[in-house]
């Protein structure tokens, strides 16, 4: 069976938008015999989709199951690049290694790799993610912005800004970001973010942005060891989540995000940050590798280190650390 061919039929019934397709006309078209395209439809079935075929007019896409494929999640793209090459994964160790290594291969810009289960999943300083299978969005996606080097960190700060965007304008849940990497609901884990870089000394050739968000989880999904600290947009919105238009609408504000951040700077990717961290301030506590300290948080730089007014008045800028936010 040919993937693109079965890809471009799934496409293609998404968007007749419940109209019928001529299965003998694809056929023509691709140059196959309509017991081959009757194969393809027997496959959605089997994977979950409800299609009726209609005499003399063709097949009728009636529901699609939750998955997060690339046709489920294309139906519902607003973006120029971004997501138009999706690599879906029912399953995967990682997602962030397998798009290092395509990035490596000249992925395009854009290009998502995506899994309904990651079976070892990382963030940030390699600690294990937990990745239950269907109920989450475990994802990564190659960029390749007009940047420096030295710019580069400041993704995962445009990133977690197009996330928060995103859940605000498809569930009118509002999260907060808590410096570096996680999005946060009412006081809650529900998202992390893992950026790194491949760069020449003087650009940025890829950028492999690595997202875990825990969508659909109840209770029960969670290890005891994460109820008290993880949630779940389900969780806290008391309904499920559609997670192709969830990723679909990531995709849109990142792409937009990330423009302008190539053609503004980080002032009003900062400006937007900072309202959604809302911790200007607040009595900051940071564990480093070698110390910890503590200071009230005055906001992020221009180079999106986090900045603490110490008790003497001196001013610390933190490249990376655990931090609490002091009650």
């Amino acid at each position: 069976m040919n993937s693109n061919v079965k890809h471009e039929l799934l496409k293609r019934l998404f968007e007749a938008n419940g109209a019928p397709i001529s299965g003998q006309e694809f056929a023509d078209e691709y140059g196959l015999s309509r017991t081959a395209i009757w194969k393809y439809i027997k496959e959605f079935e089997e994977e979950g989709y409800e299609i009726a075929s209609i005499r003399k007019k063709g097949y009728v896409l009636l529901s699609s199951p939750d998955r997060i494929n690339a046709a489920n999640i294309q139906q519902h793209l607003k973006t120029d690049h971004y997501g138009k090459i999706i690599h879906y994964y029912e399953s995967c160790p990682s997602t962030q290694l397998i798009a290092h290594d395509a990035a490596q291969a000249n992925a395009d810009d854009g290009t998502l790799f995506v899994a309904e289960e990651q079976t070892a999943g990382k963030g940030r300083m390699s600690r294990p993610w937990n990745s239950a299978a269907q109920k989450g969005i475990w994802m990564s996606i190659v960029i390749r912005p007009s940047l420096m080097p030295h710019q580069a960190p400041q993704m995962t700060l445009v990133a977690a800004v197009a996330i928060v965007r995103a859940i605000e304008e498809l569930t009118g849940i509002e999260p907060t970001i808590k410096w570096p990497n996680d999005i946060m609901i009412s006081g809650k884990k529900m998202t992390g973010i893992l950026t790194e870089l491949q760069a020449d000394p003087d650009r940025v050739k890829a950028i492999i942005l690595g997202i875990g968000m825990n969508v659909n989880q109840t209770e029960e999904d969670f290890p005891i060891e994460l109820k008290s600290i993880a949630t779940s947009l389900r969780l806290e919105g008391g309904q499920v989540v559609d997670r192709s238009r969830l990723i679909a609408e990531i995709l849109y504000y990142l792409e937009l995000y990330t423009t302008m951040y190539e053609k503004h700077g980080f002032s009003p990717i900062k400006l937007l940050w900072e309202s959604y961290a809302n911790i200007e301030g607040k009595r900051i506590r940071a564990v480093m590798l070698n110390e910890t300290i503590e200071g009230s948080a005055i906001g992020i730089s221009d180079d999106g280190l986090l900045e603490l007014k110490m008790d003497d008045g001196s001013v610390r800028a933190i490249f990376s650390a655990d931090i609490e936010i002091k009650k």
